[in-house]
């Protein structure tokens, strides 16, 4: 469990056993008695109350730096009045610093006697907000300070050697002539799904997601989700939660979509990923414990990297060993008209590019810290990540907009894989911890130490 799961359980102790008074106290040093079990369960109370006050006020600041800052607040769901507000009511950069400097002391303040796993999650969401701020001002943090401030995590340094030796492997597994890339590029995209068919393989993958998840978890019965295919994003698939357990789920055209996409969208933004997680978190954090912070969801802040590492690795919870591409071989690949002789190809493939998954966080860091231009971002994009010439410009791209976020899909997915294997047993316990995980405020710091 948590480090902050003892604190929570002696709370739940004291208010379990009424709260008298021991009639053996003892005397402290100073020649004071300890505080009773009622004083400790009243202090308790009154700290909730300040983080319920500090949890409107962030869910505030966030609303009004979205103002200023479109892709920082990636969903909304709480009070109508508090977005309208925002709107008539605006607050100048400068007047959203002095606001963060002040919530971020009045959150450790209220930390300083007992340290919450709420309050300390609110702490970091704040801190992060008030680095975005400064962004949005001008100022510029190295790439590895960047993330540690915002999402709570740094990765780590990478040997380039270690990507070339995963491509050599690829250049067996394909062989031809010309760049590795071109030849992976032209393989991939021979698996493209047909446009007209798909609705229909995305229905089907989202389906077995979907039953997968509701196998193991009970979601609330109106739960749902609306897909639409869209183009010209820097992104392949989004999720845009609209609250009350309803996802709008993008997934975008630009290119053509390769047939193993479509499970990898379908837990990712879907089941168990995105949606599932968004439902749990406004259903047990927002609805039934009223922690307010949790109807904004931040996109530059901890909560990204549990959201992007979460969805990723439900792809593997949801579809363990070889399920992934039976299941693609025996129902997509006829579903889209594709030749099933072609997926174990595709699954040798997979796994040897899982170990340039990193590649991007290298390619990102040496780009945003003025290592190298945009012009050799592409190329290094194009050699480490098997992208052709589009896709690679599409990726950087989406390093310049979104910047270090990036390391929240790779880096996120190894720490939550790294917290389920610690934490359970067997199929059925990893279920159980991943969803210890998505219900319960942990950021990258607290999950590597559990």
């Amino acid at each position: 469990m948590q480090r902050f799961a003892a604190a929570i359980a002696a709370g739940f102790a004291l208010a379990a056993c009424g709260g008298e008074q021991p009639t053996d106290a003892v005397i402290t040093q100073s020649g004071t008695a300890p505080p009773s079990d009622q004083e400790r369960y009243v202090a308790a109370a009154e700290s909730a109350a300040s983080l319920d006050s500090l949890g409107q006020s962030f869910v505030k600041l966030a609303l009004a730096l979205g103002e200023h800052d479109p892709a920082f607040v990636d969903a909304y769901h709480g009070p109508t009045e508090w977005a309208d507000a925002t709107k008539t009511e605006a607050r100048s950069l400068e007047q959203l610093q002095m606001d963060a400097q002040g919530l971020l002391i009045s959150v450790a303040r209220a930390n300083a006697d007992e340290e919450t796993v709420r309050g300390a999650m609110l702490e970091k969401l704040i801190r992060a907000a008030l680095t975005r701020i400064e962004m949005t001002q001008g100022e510029a943090f190295p790439f590895d300070e960047e993330t540690r401030l915002l999402y709570d995590a740094v990765a780590p340094q990478y040997s380039t050697a270690e990507f070339d030796a995963a491509i050599a492997e690829i250049d067996r597994l394909l062989p031809g002539e010309g760049p590795v890339h071109d030849r992976v590029d032209a393989f991939r995209n021979s698996l493209a799904i047909p446009a007209e068919k798909l609705q229909a393989v995305f229905d089907a993958a989202i389906d077995e997601c979907r039953a997968r998840t509701l196998a193991h978890y009970d979601l609330p019965t109106d739960e749902q989700f609306s897909l639409e295919f869209v183009t010209d994003k820097p992104w392949s698939g989004y999720n845009w939660y609209q609250g009350e357990f309803e996802s709008l789920i993008q997934v975008n055209t630009d290119f053509p979509i390769i047939i193993d996409r479509a499970v990898d969208l379908g837990c990712h933004e879907g089941y168990p990923g995105h949606h599932t997680w968004n439902v749990i978190l406004e259903r047990d954090l927002l609805n039934e414990k009223g922690w307010i912070e949790y109807s904004v969801y931040p996109l530059f802040s901890p909560l990204s990297l549990i959201a992007e590492g979460s969805a990723n690795f439900g792809i593997e919870l949801a579809f363990p060993g070889e399920e992934k591409i039976a299941f693609e071989r025996d129902v997509l690949f006829p579903l889209a008209g594709l030749d099933p002789a072609d997926a174990a190809t595709l699954e040798a493939l997979n796994a040897m590019r899982e170990k340039l998954s990193h590649s991007r966080n290298h390619v990102a860091r040496e780009y945003l810290d003025g290592r190298i231009d945009r012009d050799q971002a592409i190329e290094m994009i194009m050699k480490y990540r098997l992208e052709g010439r589009d896709r690679a410009e599409q990726t950087v791209r989406f390093i310049e907009t979104y910047r270090g976020y990036v390391l929240n899909y790779n880096l996120g997915r190894d720490l939550v894989a790294g917290y389920v294997e610690r934490n359970s047993s067997d199929d059925e316990n990893a279920w159980d911890a991943f969803e210890t995980l998505l219900k319960t405020p942990l950021s990258a710091s607290d999950i590597a130490a559990q």
